[in-house]
């Protein structure tokens, strides 16, 4: 164990050790936001659009690498993983040739072997999860849907967590504070979202002929 530990930690693989650190983090961050109401996979999936052109290069050059168009989530593990992977292999394979390379050159060659392979998997992973419409849903289109606060209370502090499910019936979980003229809106409080700045919005309470008529989300779950 201690020879695996010191290979894994070794300098001219630590960059893919970090990486490989990084997906084990993102998971649990996944679970973790889970539990309290929300997902990361949700906020980072509805806050980000990679689908359409962007005078930023860096969002260009992620568009076209991300070709299937999956999940922020999702493209962010798989480039973790493929530049791990090839990274360790790269290093293995010097390694047993003449000896490790210098880890800023292996990254570098990790991350061009990387870019193919990740192109290629979100293509296909595209193919088998579900078209969800909520990926081509932009957050102003909830602008004036009906929500619960499901991690609150909403106020005009820092924000809390609204439940809203888009015209699909697809459900979100987004940011959201009170409006500025609102009194404190409690977990389980249905609301109104009226207005977003950036992936923030603003919520008052709905009126009661804005309310569904089936159960909310806590009632659903009890």
């Amino acid at each position: 164990m201690s020879a695996l530990l010191e290979h894994v930690m070794a300098p001219e693989v630590r960059p893919f050790a970090i990486a490989a650190a990084m997906i084990l983090i993102v998971g649990t961050l996944e679970v973790v936001t889970m539990l309290v109401g929300a997902s990361l996979s949700e906020m980072l999936g509805t806050s980000i659009d990679f689908s359409h052109s962007s005078d930023n290069g860096v969002i260009n050059a992620i568009s076209w690498i991300n070709v299937g168009g999956v999940p922020l989530l999702i493209f962010l593990l798989l480039a973790l993983g493929a530049f791990s992977i090839t990274g360790f292999l790269i290093q293995d394979v010097a390694r047993m040739v003449a000896g490790p390379l210098p880890a800023s050159v292996a990254s570098l060659a990790a991350v061009v072997v990387s870019v193919p392979l990740v192109r290629g998997a979100s293509r296909g992973i595209a193919r088998i999860i579900p078209k969800d419409e909520s990926y081509v849903i932009g957050l102003g289109h909830l602008v004036g849907r009906v929500g619960e606060v499901v991690v609150g209370p909403l106020d005009q502090g820092p924000p809390g967590r609204v439940s809203v499910a888009d015209i699909h019936g697809n459900r979100h979980f987004v940011l959201a504070v009170a409006a500025p003229d609102s009194a404190p809106l409690p977990q389980g409080t249905l609301v109104l979202l009226v207005d977003r700045v950036d992936t923030r919005f603003v919520a008052v309470k709905a009126d009661d002929e804005l309310k569904p008529a089936k159960a909310t989300l806590s009632q659903q779950v009890h």
